[in-house]
Parts: structure tokens; C-alpha cells; sequence
């Protein structure tokens, strides 16, 4: 009996301390349960902390942006500012393929605007021009074109023989032409780019460019040069090789394929590009109610995606910024001088201010406010600083424009003080 009784007593003694530690492990599954929910939270927190801290460093207006970008890089400047709107690894350096001849066609465009060349020239295709391999129009040796037609050739069908063909006749050689190009990126500040050819088609490491670099290049070949739309917006052209063998069309086809999309903006350009080793690139332009926007897409998976990201990066421009720009500043009399050889001197602005409102300012609130020095002293330079045009939106400025002097002006000597005082005699007598 009492053995028996010892036997109840350490079996409830084990049952109890199996619940015990049941209800231990569930006491501790319900604390980890709670601590994994938590790290979720945590997780997702983190996540969208993440997110946002991306979102800034893109340029992203919101953290809940529309704009899904996976190729490499890509810019979305507005033009008229050289605003970006949004950004991803912008000076992430990146092989550029054809959106080298942005530059090419921007040399051109140069020397056309110098007089250093005409659109009517005829330009003889050299052999080395005729052995371009990739996208090519298939120039021969010896073969004329005018600049024009060559101009067509590059933008249009992307020719490398047309490229070299031009770079040859603006400059001598390719060398020296690519030679202008890189000294041209530097004055343009385009600090992540460097050329090795003017068309692209190398695999040099040490050509290069970033997408910020082809926004900036693209907004200066469209606004110095808003005559290239003109071409670049043409979907098929003939041309007619005249060679030894006899005379052929050739027909040119846009690689630009954002021009047959369906769109709410009307595309103006502007460069494709793609290589092994570049991926797919392209560089859009497009112009919606006066507000002019640049996309750049490089190292795309496939073509699809470029021309979609590109049309995604336009729309989502379009759709969130307005543009302002003063076309009608304050009139500027002339400033008083203090011992010059003239007593006044006349103002002009130095530029023209332009804003972009990215989050739905109402641009009916900018004004100006004209601030100028009571007079300049001699001697001074033509385009010495007088004075300011401050811009607000509300209570907030947002800019400025300089006022400078149209012409220097010389200090007054004692000639000049005799022929003031006659002048003003005879004022007096007359």
C-alpha cells in the first residue's frame, strides 16, 4: 500500500511537471511568436526606411513613386532648367554604344552654326569610313552625300560609316574629331565621360559616359539645336547611293521606337544605342503643353524595356512637374555713373529664370523683385553686375537672374569734365 501510494505520488509529481513545461515551452513559443512578429514589423520598417533613403538618393519626389526602373541607370531631366527630376546610379559610368553620336551630331551642329561647314556640302566617303562594321547605310569608298543627308544617316538609321564619314570631314581625322568631342564633354561639365570613337561601336573600357552626362549632352543638342527634331523624328527616308556601279535606294529606318508608341506627349527624339557590352540604351526626348523632358535609359535587358522605361520616366515627368519661365521681366533704364566718360550706362539681364515645380506648387504665386546699385563706379567692363531680379514663390525665393552692364565704360578725364561742362552751357544759352 505505502509503495503503492509513493507510486500515485511521483506519477502526479511527473504529470504536473509535464504541464509545467508544456506550459513553459508554450509560454516561450507565444514569446517567440511575438518577437518574430516584431521583427517583421522591424523588417518592414526597415524596408521602407530603405525605400524611402533610396528614393531620395533617386530624386524621387515621393517614396511612393510610379517610376519601376531596372536597368542599370537613368536620368529624367527637365530641359529648359537642366533640373533632374529623377535619378538612378546617375554617375555610375556605363558603356554608351550609339548615344555617342548625341556628341557627334552636336559637333556637327556646331560647325554648321560656325560656318565651318553647310548642309549642301558633298562629302566623300573614305575607306575607313566604308569599313565600319555594325549599323551602317553602307556607304562605299568614294561614294558622295551631302552633310545633310549624312546627318539623316546617323540620327535616323544610327550609320557608323555616316559618322565617321562626318567626323573625318569636320575635323581631318577621327582622331582629332573624338580629340573635340572629349574637349567639348569637359566644357560641358560632363565630368564621368570619356570617348575613344565617334560612333560607339568600340568595347574599350576607356569609353564611357554616365547617364547624367548623356541628359546633359542630349539638353544641349536640343536646345542649342532644336533643328535636329526635324530629322530625328523622321520614321522612314530613301536615299540614293551613286557609286561606281550605278545609282540604288537605300531605305533609312528609325531605331527609335518611343516615335510609334502610343503616347500623351509628342516625342522629339532622340538616340538608341545598344552593344554586348552596353546593353540596351536610348535617350528620349519629348515636349507636352511647353514643358521639354529628357529620359535616359541605359544597359537595358532587352530593347522592350528601354523605349518602356523611357515612356514610364516621360510620363511620370509630365504628369507631376509644370515649368515656369519669365518671358516678360521688368523694363531696365539706364544706370547713373560716377566719373565715367558717359553719365549712364545701359542694363540687360544676364539669362532668363526659369523654374521647375515638382510637388504641384502653384506657379501663379512666383514674383519678382528688381534690385539695383545706386550707381557704378568707373572704369568698368562690359557685363559688370548691377543689380539682381529676385524670384519668389510666396515668401520663399527661388532664384534670380543677374543685371549686368551692356558696355564698359572708362573713367572720365579732364577733357571729357571740359567737354561736360561745354555741352552743359550750351544747354543753358541755347
Amino acid at each position: 500500500m505505502k509503495n503503492k501510494i509513493i507510486a500515485v505520488i511521483l506519477l502526479m509529481g511527473i504529470l504536473w511537471n509535464g504541464q509545467m513545461v508544456y506550459a513553459e515551452d508554450t509560454a516561450v513559443g507565444e514569446v517567440i511568436a511575438t518577437e518574430s512578429e516584431n521583427s517583421e514589423s522591424t523588417n518592414e520598417e526597415t524596408a521602407e526606411m530603405e525605400l524611402e533613403r533610396e528614393s531620395e538618393s533617386q530624386g524621387v519626389v515621393s517614396t511612393e513613386s510610379a517610376v519601376t526602373v531596372i536597368s542599370e541607370a537613368a536620368v529624367l531631366m527637365e530641359a529648359g532648367t537642366g533640373t533632374v527630376i529623377y535619378e538612378k546610379n546617375q554617375d555610375v559610368r556605363v558603356s554608351p554604344a550609339s548615344i555617342t553620336k548625341i556628341m557627334t551630331l552636336l559637333l556637327i551642329y556646331d560647325a554648321l552654326y560656325n560656318g565651318k561647314i553647310q548642309l549642301t556640302d558633298e562629302v566623300v566617303t573614305s575607306a575607313r569610313a566604308k569599313s565600319m562594321g555594325g549599323s551602317q547605310v553602307f556607304l562605299e569608298e568614294g561614294e558622295k552625300q551631302t552633310v545633310e543627308t549624312l546627318i539623316k544617316c546617323i540620327v535616323i538609321a544610327s550609320g557608323n560609316d555616316a559618322s565617321v564619314a562626318m567626323a573625318e570631314y569636320v575635323s581631318g581625322s577621327e582622331e582629332a574629331f573624338v580629340g573635340e568631342m572629349n574637349q567639348k564633354a569637359a566644357d560641358l561639365g560632363m565630368n564621368g565621360t570619356h570617348f575613344v570613337d565617334c560612333c560607339g561601336l568600340t568595347d574599350s573600357n576607356d569609353h564611357y559616359t554616365t547617364a547624367k552626362d548623356v541628359a546633359i549632352m542630349a539638353r544641349t543638342l536640343i536646345t542649342n539645336y532644336p533643328d535636329i527634331s526635324q530629322y530625328a523624328t523622321i520614321w522612314m527616308e530613301n536615299i540614293t547611293h551613286v557609286t561606281a556601279k550605278g545609282s540604288s535606294e537605300f531605305g533609312l529606318s528609325n531605331t527609335n521606337k518611343l516615335l510609334k508608341m502610343a503616347n500623351n506627349f509628342e516625342v522629339t527624339g532622340l538616340k538608341t544605342g545598344s552593344t554586348a557590352k552596353a546593353g540596351y540604351c536610348f535617350c528620349g526626348t519629348a515636349v507636352k503643353d511647353g514643358l521639354s523632358l529628357i529620359a535616359v535609359v541605359m544597359d537595358a535587358p532587352d530593347y522592350k524595356i528601354r523605349f518602356s522605361e523611357a515612356q514610364q520616366l516621360l510620363n511620370y515627368g509630365f504628369a507631376n512637374c509644370s515649368a515656369y519661365r519669365d518671358d516678360h521681366p521688368p523694363v531696365l533704364l539706364p544706370m547713373a555713373i560716377k566719373d565715367g566718360k558717359t553719365e549712364s550706362v545701359e542694363l540687360m539681364y544676364d539669362g532668363q529664370f526659369s523654374y521647375v515645380a515638382l510637388r504641384g506648387e502653384n506657379l501663379e504665386n512666383i514674383h519678382s523683385k528688381l534690385q539695383l546699385d545706386e550707381s557704378l563706379s568707373t572704369p568698368f567692363e562690359a557685363g559688370t553686375k548691377a543689380g539682381r531680379l529676385i524670384y519668389y514663390l510666396d515668401d520663399t525665393e527661388i532664384g534670380e537672374v543677374p543685371v549686368v552692364t551692356k558696355e564698359g565704360i572708362q573713367k572720365a578725364g579732364f577733357s571729357d569734365y571740359l567737354e561736360k561742362v561745354y555741352r552743359n552751357f550750351m544747354s543753358i544759352c541755347g
